[in-house]
């Protein structure tokens, strides 16, 4: 399969949420040239060349309210990206998106990664940093 140089793909991203931050997972193997562009309004842009042929991937999004872009963090690996977002303000979000409506088909909750609220001061007793992700 053969793509035009300005056809633009979307990566599979996976979220889930604690009251103080974001865990966002884009799935893209062997992403090159990974950008990230995070603004405090809550703007989030990616973009990547994924697979043998360099595909461009990218994600523009408006997350649901204010980021803190110094206190966010990011780990590259072999098979996916993945972001810890701090939220400007500690509080459960409705959505991740400040859109309403059906989100995008691109875009799952990352039911590993989920945690109800009236659960998470169970789990936040082994939370360092990064929570429950797994970087091996």
């Amino acid at each position: 399969m053969r793509y035009f140089a300005s056809t633009i793909r979307h990566p599979l991203v996976k979220w889930a949420q604690r009251s103080d931050k974001l865990f966002v997972t884009v799935e893209l193997p062997d992403a090159k040239n990974v950008k990230l562009n995070l603004d405090p309004e809550g703007k989030f842009f990616f973009s990547a060349t994924g697979g043998v042929d360099n595909v461009p991937y990218e994600i523009d999004i408006d997350l649901y309210d204010k980021v803190v872009v110094d206190e966010s963090k990011a780990s590259c690996t072999s098979r996916h990206i993945c972001y810890l977002v701090k939220k400007a303000e500690s509080k459960w979000w409705s959505r991740l998106l400040k859109q309403g409506g059906k989100p995008p088909l691109f875009l799952k909750v990352d039911w590993d990664k989920w945690v109800d609220e009236d659960e998470q001061d169970e789990k936040s007793a082994g939370d360092t940093g990064f929570g429950d992700f797994n970087f091996s």
